[in-house]
């Protein structure tokens, strides 16, 4: 599962700078529509929480609580991307790639626990 978290990492801070171009050009588009709606800069607060996040799944793939920091991490970026989409269709998109990493890192954390309870269980049988 160190894979499956390092991938997701990889996966984020390379969505990172198509987000970050998408949502300035929807945010001039609306600057400019004159249209009041904040999806450019949802956009860009979602494409940041998924650097962070993807930046914490990198560097503390092995830990514990790297991966549940990185899951809060995706959650919320989740939340604002498909609480704010407006005009930025993408953002949904965006925003259930970030609850599906969100529910793998959960996996992956019960997984490691099942492999950590099974080890302890073969070390008391030896």
């Amino acid at each position: 599962m160190k894979i499956l978290r390092m991938v997701c990492g990889i996966i984020c801070c390379c969505l990172f700078m198509v987000i970050v171009f998408q949502s300035c050009a929807v945010g001039i588009g609306n600057a400019l529509e004159d249209s009041g709606e904040a999806s450019g800069a949802a956009g860009f607060f979602t494409a940041i929480l998924m650097l962070v996040a993807g930046i914490i799944s990198i560097a503390g793939r092995k830990s514990k609580g790297a991966t549940i920091t990185a899951m809060c991490f995706y959650i919320v970026a989740g939340l604002v991307a498909s609480a704010m989409y407006g005009s930025f269709s993408d953002l949904k998109i965006y925003g259930t790639l970030n609850f599906i990493f969100a529910g793998l890192f959960l996996l992956s954390l019960f997984i490691g626990k099942k492999k950590e309870s099974s080890k302890i269980e073969e070390d008391k049988a030896k």
